[in-house]
């Protein structure tokens, strides 16, 4: 086993790594730029995907020496025009803004835990509990409602006051 192989294989490679690495971030910020603020949101489970495909992405151009820059970048402009068609797409058509994006589930109404929607979420007492003292609710007495947002957030909506 090469030990000094494994911890420093020369200059080249730490050179391609700092100006690939360079010029790989600042395509992908600009790509992200020019895409908008939606790219940028709070994620749902397509964004997330689409998100981490990004960075492993970024990561391959920044560390393997066989991905050139210019694949690189269009392998993120391509994450990107593809997250843009199908965010275009679900924006204009319910059907697939159905399959992309999950529904916002009621957890709490009128004060009461909607038990089968929670089992079914995964979500438990306390965490319901603990977004309602977070959004300074001392108890269920003081909540309308809860729901699970498709972004995973939970939203209490307190009853008049």
């Amino acid at each position: 086993m090469d030990w000094q192989e494994m911890l420093f294989q020369g200059w080249t490679g730490m050179a391609r790594t700092i100006f690939v690495g360079t010029l790989a971030y600042i395509t992908l910020v600009l790509f992200l730029r020019i895409s908008g603020k939606r790219t940028l949101a709070k994620l749902n489970a397509f964004d997330l995907v689409v998100t981490v495909a990004l960075g492993s992405t970024l990561s391959a151009v920044l560390l393997q020496e066989l991905i050139a820059l210019a694949e690189g970048a269009t392998a993120l402009g391509l994450l990107i025009f593809l997250q843009y068609i199908v965010t275009f797409a679900s924006v204009r058509s319910k059907s697939v803004a159905k399959a992309i994006r999950s529904e916002p589930t009621l957890l709490v109404r009128n004060g009461s835990f909607c038990h089968d929607a929670m089992m079914r979420q995964r979500i438990t007492e306390d965490e319901i509990m603990s977004a309602a003292r977070s959004n300074g609710r001392e108890s269920l007495d003081e909540v309308a409602a809860v729901v699970l947002e498709s972004d995973g957030t939970l939203s209490i909506i307190g009853k008049p006051r």
